[in-house]
């Protein structure tokens, strides 16, 4: 897999993906993560350079073979709050944080990305944007974050980005094995808060009160006939209740219950169907029990769907590098990611990257304090992904839709 990359890349990649994996930072606290990623760029010559929203950094690397497109390779460089139980030495020196994401490979293949391009920038058309983006796992505010706020912060302009690419950690793909999906990527995502109004009274005398808590569960049971009888079972919904909060004392009926949930889908047009079925669900249901209640939707990560033309040209030109076998269909996924502040303003290509080892026992999924990858992932996904940004900046003109 590795032949063609510079004399001990290799060796590189892996010695900084483990020195990301062990030195997580949560989002918006990345300012060593970028640092270090500022080093590794200058080590090799990279000098345009610059920080955008914080802790975010863009490489530019300028092509010498002529005019073409600006393209941009996106890795996402923070970690999560979990406290990390791997076996290897790289395990994570701040307790309580850890890369269960693959956010750390995301991070190497960018720089390995960068500093390919770099080394052969005599054969590049037009410029490749490197984006670091922190905050990706933060949850949603009212201000924009990650990808948005980098976004907001002109991160596509001044050249304006022609096409965005990136790679996703896969555990349920093998090493060597890269995925496309043909479209639809990660599911567009949405909080979902419920409150309910009841009446306390004492839990000896339930008939002079209103149950929130066994109006909440009924709540819980009905939320579930929405994916289950009321979507059309072909196409994706996922809704789940994962918080519940009420009562205040074992021997009250409880005045007000919290429910919290997410609705994931792989369409708009679902997810405003399934939200118009969770306000009808809740409010019929507390009405039947004489309760009120407040339902609100907030909007999380919007859908994430690469540009089929843009997707179809990568995989070919990832084939012409790494082989034909490499690349194979893979599932959307009903997990969320916030790309699509990319991809929604210029054309995307977002494929899964293998990292599965069932042999060594790397097989524990995304978020979880388990989770690790089989390295030999780093230099196929940089080999990769160099080859195919080069071959389509310079055929950019035949490739792209008029």
């Amino acid at each position: 897999m590795s032949e063609r990359l510079e004399r001990g890349e290799e060796d590189a990649l892996v010695a900084m993906r483990r020195h990301l994996h062990a030195n997580p930072e949560l989002s918006f606290e990345e300012e060593r993560t970028a640092s270090y990623i500022e080093e590794r760029l200058r080590e090799v010559g990279i000098t345009s350079i610059e920080r955008v929203s914080g802790t975010g950094v863009v490489a530019t690397i300028e092509g010498e073979a002529g005019d073409g497109p600006t393209l941009a390779f996106r890795g996402d460089i923070d970690a999560l709050p979990i406290l990390e139980e791997g076996p290897h030495d790289y395990i994570s020196t701040n307790p309580g944080v850890m890369h269960a994401c693959g956010h750390d490979v995301h991070t190497t293949l960018g720089l390995g990305v960068a500093r390919a391009l770099w080394r052969s920038k005599a054969e590049l058309h037009g410029r490749v944007k490197c984006i670091f983006q922190p905050a990706e796992e933060a949850s949603p505010t009212g201000e924009p974050i990650g990808a948005e706020r980098m976004v907001v912060d002109g991160v596509l302009d001044d050249p304006k980005v022609d096409g965005i690419f990136a790679f996703h950690c896969m555990p349920t793909l093998e090493v060597g094995k890269i995925g496309y999906t043909g479209g639809p990527v990660w599911a567009r995502s949405d909080l979902v808060e419920i409150e309910i109004h009841g009446e306390k009274t004492h839990g000896a005398y339930p008939h002079s009160g209103i149950d929130a808590a066994v109006i909440a569960a009924h709540v819980v049971v009905a939320l579930q006939t929405i994916p289950a009888r009321r979507i059309d079972a072909r196409d994706p919904c996922v809704l789940s209740v994962g918080k519940i909060e009420a009562g205040t004392s074992y021997n009250i009926v409880a005045e007000r219950a919290q429910l919290t949930g997410i609705l994931r889908t792989l369409s708009d047009e679902t997810s405003a169907q399934a939200a118009a079925q969770i306000h009808q669900t809740v409010e019929g249901v507390c009405a039947a029990f004489g309760a009120g209640c407040e339902v609100r939707l907030v909007p999380g990560a919007r859908l994430t769907a690469n540009a089929v033309w843009l997707e179809e040209a990568t995989v070919e030109a990832m084939r012409g590098e790494v082989g034909r076998e490499t690349l194979v269909h893979h599932a959307p996924q009903m997990g969320a990611e916030d790309f699509a502040a990319f991809s929604t303003r210029v054309p995307g290509c977002y494929l899964f990257l293998g990292v599965r080892n069932e042999e060594r026992g790397i097989v524990h999924m995304l978020h979880t304090s388990r989770f690790d990858v089989d390295e030999r992932c780093l230099s196929l996904g940089v080999r990769a992904m160099s080859a195919a940004i080069k071959k389509l900046a310079s055929e950019w003109g035949d490739v792209a839709p008029v």
